[in-house]
């Protein structure tokens, strides 16, 4: 009879368990139908992140090397996991704010069953039920599980991934002694699978989690730490081996993401930390406030019932159990010899350290996270589940009548407190009770009128059908912000993209000259830097956009939307039957131009829409008398922004462009005509275009016309020009690279050069700028070996030049190449040995390859000289 209670036993947990959710997932989907809210800034963010996952896996290529280099970049600064998941679920029941959140439920499974697995293999199937419970009525948690962020997901697999260091730390440790179990008036509950398959379960879910994001490691380091430091003081090797062997696993898991993308993490490591920390104003460690501001927000992510009556249970408890012992020990009973009154006896030996265990837990993630300058309450998410279960042991301490009521009354009160928390259904009492006992946890849903951002989209694509455009989000509000502009733009086939431009002075004219849309607001204009003013201002008023249409928006101000007056690119039908080839119709430049200043030009092009869209052209502006004088002007057709949605285009188009080419400032004077190639970026397939006579007359006394902005890779290929100057004139480079990505968010600009330079380089001639254009395109879309063999033509055309060498050193460092990194130093350091950025690679390379003396050597030499 007892071997069939436990299987039952177990059955009806799992059915409770089960029913725990159940409530919480129907709870959270009311809540959803309800809301009509638009996703703020980082919500948003990550519902794009989950739609361009979405994306990419609609034609997945599973056995091509590249396909995988580019998917684990589609994601540079943040973990995909919860990307690539979400992705499926969308994939089954569609895009979408509400479809993307059901992704939330089967996190809040792994959540539920891990905190309950918690508690059973520690304490009891009761308090893993209660901790459950508890998960699902603390306001933290409950607040963060109805909003797209990482937290949520990030707390459940933390949890999981530390119920699986639990369970195999059991393992091992009840195979190690059996001693200590017989002692122990209580039993762990002994999981059945073999330890190598425990400890191969936690190494799986620890790279899951670093995959999620890479903050779990703050909550997980302390107890691995813990374990390796008494396996090794306590000789147990076998145990050693297997977390050796667990963490090799995990960096198995992570490494495709982490390797693709390491440079990115560390660079974009002290904006999301040190930057952000002074920008928000948060107390800096050296300050008592930076250590104790999460423990003064613990009742609100907890809310006060739950926390005082757990805690007061567990007080009351321990002094009762030191009580009867100190009784005891005054009878003289010998059965208590096995107790002491020390205070980590106060509980049963097993009990005892269970909670020593999860306080190593607590401990270490609460210390950990305040080591982080940059404070949020949602950062500590992940150790209320493992703090439930310490509550949840607390208030199964109460065994009285009395002690049951005050147990089910305390959880019915937070019961009552989540639901006045999350609809306004209490009035002036619920009010009152949320701000006492769980005050800053309201989350009410939005149920007035859905803001127009799906209007907004519509009416851009409207004007503009066959064309990706990007539009300036001048306000940033949580309402009104870039990033739930984008996310609308992208569940539109990805045909329109929000940026927040205008926010430095210095640029502002360059992006008003860039963009064809913008998107102003009356009123409060939210988180934005003086310089959006002005921004507003060139936009509203400077003469070059006309209002498109305006949105009232509820109780906060009206919203309007700009567009060019002369668009750069305009697409139209022309003909029902397609053309075979793409033709150049007409070119317009001005009669006489100076060297060295923009020209502005317009192209007219026809072609049935394939052959538009996939089209290259490479127009060469040569000497009529002189071969070797000559620019060139190359790009995607329509600057790769063809984009028609869902519905391809039949017939021929017209595609205009007015734009602006860049003859260089040592060009000779003299008549130039146009030369035109057609290059195929899918097939490859290129041709010559006829070109209708155009001359362009290069004389240094001309008045220069006014002209539009540069085109982006011309713009690009200006910048290129520097690298020879080395690191000064990188990060000017930089700069003004992360401006021009604003304004074509695919980047495909770097993809149109990329193609047209490697066929130059390949068909007409070895050119240095084309090189380093080449490489420096190469590098900004990451790809390693393009890169590399582009400078290694660099290398070969300017061999002289030391940084020619030391950009091909750093690329083969970013692909984990050390030796030919160092290597490719060589020349540098035997042309200019006292370059520290040389030298600095040079011991990067070094300690790479385990050369630990000599880096040190390097780097001393580098301190000594530069002191």
């Amino acid at each position: 009879m007892s071997n069939r209670k436990y299987p039952r036993k177990g059955y009806k947990s799992l059915l409770i368990l089960s029913i725990i959710w159940l409530l919480g997932a129907v709870g959270d989907r009311i809540w959803l139908a309800l809301d009509r809210s638009i996703p703020a800034w980082d919500q948003a963010d990550y519902l794009t992140g989950t739609l361009t996952y979405w994306q990419a896996l609609q034609d997945p290529k599973w056995w091509d090397g590249e396909w995988w280099q580019n998917f684990w970049m589609l994601s540079s600064k943040i973990p995909p996991l919860t990307y690539i998941v979400t992705a499926i679920v969308q994939n089954i029941f569609g895009t979408g704010p509400d479809q993307a959140t059901l992704v939330m439920l089967l996190f809040s499974a792994i959540l539920l069953g891990s905190v309950y697995g918690l508690g059973a293999v520690l304490i009891s199937e009761a308090v893993g039920l209660w901790a459950a419970a508890l998960c699902q009525i603390m306001p933290a948690l409950y607040q963060l599980r109805l909003d797209f962020l990482l937290d949520y997901p990030l707390a459940a697999v933390v949890t999981f991934s530390f119920f699986c260091l639990t369970v195999w730390k059991l393992k091992v440790n009840s195979q190690q002694s059996t001693v200590n179990s017989q002692k122990s008036p209580h039993l762990p509950i002994s999981p059945s699978p073999h330890p190598l398959l425990l400890a191969a379960a936690f190494g799986l879910s620890l790279g899951l989690a670093l995959m999620v994001k890479q903050t779990a490691l703050l909550f997980l380091l302390t107890p691995i730490v813990w374990i390796g430091f008494g396996a090794l003081r306590q000789r147990h090797w076998g145990q050693l081996v297997q977390l050796i062997g667990a963490l090799c696993l995990s960096v198995l898991v992570l490494s495709p993401w982490y390797r693709a993308n390491w440079l990115l993490i560390l660079t974009s490591g002290k904006r999301a930390t040190l930057d952000s920390a002074t920008a928000e104003g948060d107390a800096p460690l050296n300050t008592l406030q930076a250590w104790t501001y999460y423990w003064h927000q613990l009742p609100n992510q907890v809310s006060l019932p739950l926390l005082i009556v757990s805690i007061f249970a567990l007080l009351l408890y321990w002094g009762s159990s030191l009580e009867k012992d100190a009784v005891t020990i005054r009878r003289g009973d010998t059965e208590t010899e096995k107790f002491t009154a020390s205070p980590r006896h106060r509980v049963p030996m097993s009990f005892s350290s269970s909670l020593k265990w999860l306080a190593i837990f607590l401990v270490g993630a609460y210390f950990l996270s305040s080591l982080n300058p940059n404070k949020d309450t949602r950062y500590t998410l992940p150790y209320l589940p493992v703090l439930s279960v310490f509550l949840a042991y607390g208030l199964t301490r109460f065994r009285s009548l009395w002690g049951q009521r005050l147990r089910w009354g305390t959880f019915g009160l937070a019961v009552l407190l989540m639901l006045f928390n999350l609809f306004p259904a209490g009035g002036s009492v619920g009010s009152w009770m949320t701000q006492v006992l769980s005050p800053n946890a309201q989350h009410y849903p939005y149920m007035k009128e859905e803001l127009p951002h799906r209007q907004v989209i519509a009416q851009i694509i409207q004007t503009e059908p066959y064309l990706r455009s990007t539009v300036g989000v001048l306000p940033s509000t949580p309402k009104i912000n870039q990033h739930n502009l984008n996310y609308y733009g992208a569940l539109a086939n990805f045909q329109v993209y929000g940026r927040q431009v205008g926010i430095r002075k210095k640029f502002v004219k360059q992006d008003g000259r860039s963009l064809s849309w913008f998107l102003t607001k009356t009123g409060k204009q939210g988180s934005v830097p003086n310089a959006q003013a002005v921004m507003v201002k060139t936009v509203e008023e400077g003469g070059n956009f006309q209002l498109s249409k305006s949105w009232e928006l509820p109780g906060s101000g009206t919203i309007k939307l700009y567009h060019q007056q002369i668009p750069p690119i305009e697409v139209k039908p022309v003909s029902q039957q397609a053309q075979a080839k793409v033709t150049l119709l007409q070119v317009t430049v001005p009669e006489k131009a100076p060297p060295g200043v923009p020209v502005p030009v317009t192209y007219e092009w026809n072609g049935a829409w394939e052959e538009l869209q996939n089209g290259i052209v490479l127009l060469t502006w040569r000497h009529s008398s002189d071969d070797k004088m000559s620019w060139i002007h190359d790009r995607g057709i329509g600057m790769g922004n063809l984009h028609a949605g869902a519905n391809k285009p039949q017939g021929t188009l017209q595609v205009i462009e007015r734009m602006a080419m860049l003859p260089p400032a040592d060009i000779a004077p003299g008549n130039y005509n146009l030369e035109a190639i057609y290059l195929n970026r899918v097939s490859g397939e290129s041709y010559s275009i006829p070109v209708p006579k155009v001359t362009l007359q290069i004389y240094p006394q001309a008045t220069a016309t006014i002209a539009p902005e540069l085109d982006l890779i011309t713009q690009l290929q200006v910048l290129a020009a520097t690298l020879p100057h080395g690191t000064k004139a990188l990060e000017q480079l930089f700069e003004e690279i992360g401006r021009i990505n604003q304004y074509d968010p695919t980047q495909d600009y770097l993809e149109q050069a990329r193609l047209s330079l490697e066929y130059r380089l390949q068909h007409v001639s070895q050119n240095r700028d084309w090189a380093y254009a080449l490489a420096l395109a190469n590098v900004l879309q990451k790809k390693a070996n393009g890169a590399i063999a582009a400078l290694e033509q660099v290398t070969q055309l300017d061999s002289e030049n030391p940084y020619a060498w030391a950009y091909l050193a750093f690329v083969q460092i970013y692909n984990w190449q050390p030796a030919a990194a160092e290597k490719s130093l060589q020349p540098s350091l035997v042309k200019n040995p006292n370059l520290v950025e040389i030298q600095a690679l040079n011991g990067i390379a070094a300690l790479m390859q385990g050369k630990v003396m000599k880096a040190w050597r390097i780097f001393k030499m580098i301190n000594i000289e530069h002191r």
